[in-house]
């Protein structure tokens, strides 16, 4: 590809890959205490909507991978995207508990099943063998900046309708407010979906290796990948790094029982922690390039930890908005920086890119569990011990998680480049 074509296929899979995950994540994310209220639902029963669809993400996850591996990623990832779009039809509706389950049931076959393996394998090949660090971490630096600045219209849509007291604010207005959001995800998803078909269309990388793809047989791939220890202990480092990244969904809801800030001024701090995501995931993406991927990740890891243990064991004081931002900053820095360069371990490891698709499939439905049990943890520490202790207790937790992604990536460093170089000599035509 000429450097344009680079360039554009980049953007591409950049407005794609946040615009799929807007409407299930962006507003439970950032919108979380308005959403309980309009949407009536407890911590606990959003925790088990969300667990929904981590279950049938799950599910999705395994045969997403073959299937990108056959099949052109631009109709893949179209479809998926005006699927998506659909369902934010129904959220603008605020379904109840049921509803609620049902549409992030919804939401993990729109998101997945059709996209996620198509996506990262589109960004392996970007990356070829020597910028894979620069790879994932344009994506999701991209797709972070992205998320910022639709974050910031969101929140700045909250500020305009609400100009005196949000507390003061009627049940209708919260609901008139939150749909606006809804929509305006619901129009960029649909819209990305268009851009994307065409964008993707005639571009050759990602078609002629899905056509040597299906000259194979789906479990040619499965059982080789299956084989290998570092594809297993892989899957564990996105376990415990989207642990840290699910862990950030509790944040305003903390920011409010925790430290009695408004729900604007939880929002407005979630948007300023969401600017540092593409300052963080390009960083650890050239770091990684430079060091090597694990070692970069090992110091994710870490101040990982640092921040969970600083919010599990401080109370606020005097100030403690400036301390609670910066530790903010330092898990984020963290947490964006591990999904910059997870996938990139692929090419550390010496993986086939014949195999990419499936072997993010099985990474995927062990690696992103997390969605199933993170928010519902976090609901029922919560409303077991409301206020400050509840947080406390959630992030325990997540320092356990990091702890265990630092062994985790200590073992791939020892085994990863002396047992996984065999599947490249089996690469099948």
């Amino acid at each position: 590809m000429s450097p344009k074509q680079r360039l554009g296929y980049m953007l591409a899979l950049i407005i794609a890959g946040e615009a799929v995950f807007a409407l299930p994540f962006h507003i439970a994310r950032f919108f979380r205490p308005t959403m309980l209220e309009v949407f009536g639902l407890t911590a606990t029963e959003l925790g088990i909507a969300q667990g929904v669809y981590g279950i049938v993400a799950m599910i999705a996850y395994f045969p997403g991978g073959p299937l990108a591996d056959r099949y052109p990623a631009h109709k893949l990832m179209a479809l998926s995207l005006w699927s998506t779009a659909a369902g934010g039809l129904y959220m603008a509706t605020f379904p109840d508990f049921t509803g609620s389950m049902l549409m992030f049931g919804f939401f993990g076959v729109t998101t997945i099943l059709l996209f996620w393996a198509a996506l990262i394998r589109a960004t392996r090949g970007w990356g070829g063998t020597d910028a894979q660090g620069r790879a994932y971490g344009l994506l999701d630096g991209g797709r972070g900046f992205l998320a910022a600045g639709l974050l910031s219209i969101g929140a700045a849509v909250f500020t305009f309708a609400f100009p005196d007291d949000y507390a003061a604010a009627s049940m209708p207005e919260k609901a008139a407010a939150l749909r606006s959001v809804i929509y305006g995800y619901t129009a960029f998803t649909a819209l990305a979906g268009i851009y994307i078909w065409f964008a993707l269309q005639g571009i050759e990388a990602v078609s002629s290796r899905a056509q040597v793809g299906r000259q194979t047989t789906i479990w040619a791939h499965i059982m080789p990948v299956l084989k290998l220890p570092t594809v297993w202990l892989q899957a564990m480092i996105v376990v415990c790094a989207y642990v840290g990244y699910k862990g950030i969904d509790n944040y305003s809801l903390f920011a409010v029982q925790g430290y009695g800030l408004d729900e604007i001024e939880a929002a407005q701090l979630l948007t300023l922690a969401a600017w540092l995501r593409p300052i963080a995931a390009f960083g650890a993406g050239y770091l990684g390039d430079r060091i090597d991927i694990t070692r970069a990740i090992l110091i994710c890891f870490s101040l990982l930890l640092i921040a969970d243990l600083l919010f599990a064991i401080t109370t606020p004081i005097s100030g403690a908005f400036l301390i609670m931002l910066a530790n903010v900053a330092l898990t984020c820095i963290a947490v964006y920086g591990l999904r910059g360069l997870y996938f990139a371990i692929f090419e550390e490891t010496r993986l086939s890119p014949l195999m990419t698709g499936t072997a993010v499939g099985i990474v995927s439905v062990i690696g992103y569990t997390p969605d199933i049990f993170v928010t519902l943890v976090a609901g029922i520490l919560i409303d077991a011990s409301p206020g400050l202790e509840g947080h406390q207790h959630f992030f325990w937790f997540l320092a356990s998680f990091a702890l265990l992604g630092i062994i985790a990536t200590i073992a791939l460093r020892r085994i990863g480049r002396h047992t996984s170089s065999f599947t490249n000599s089996q690469d099948t035509t």
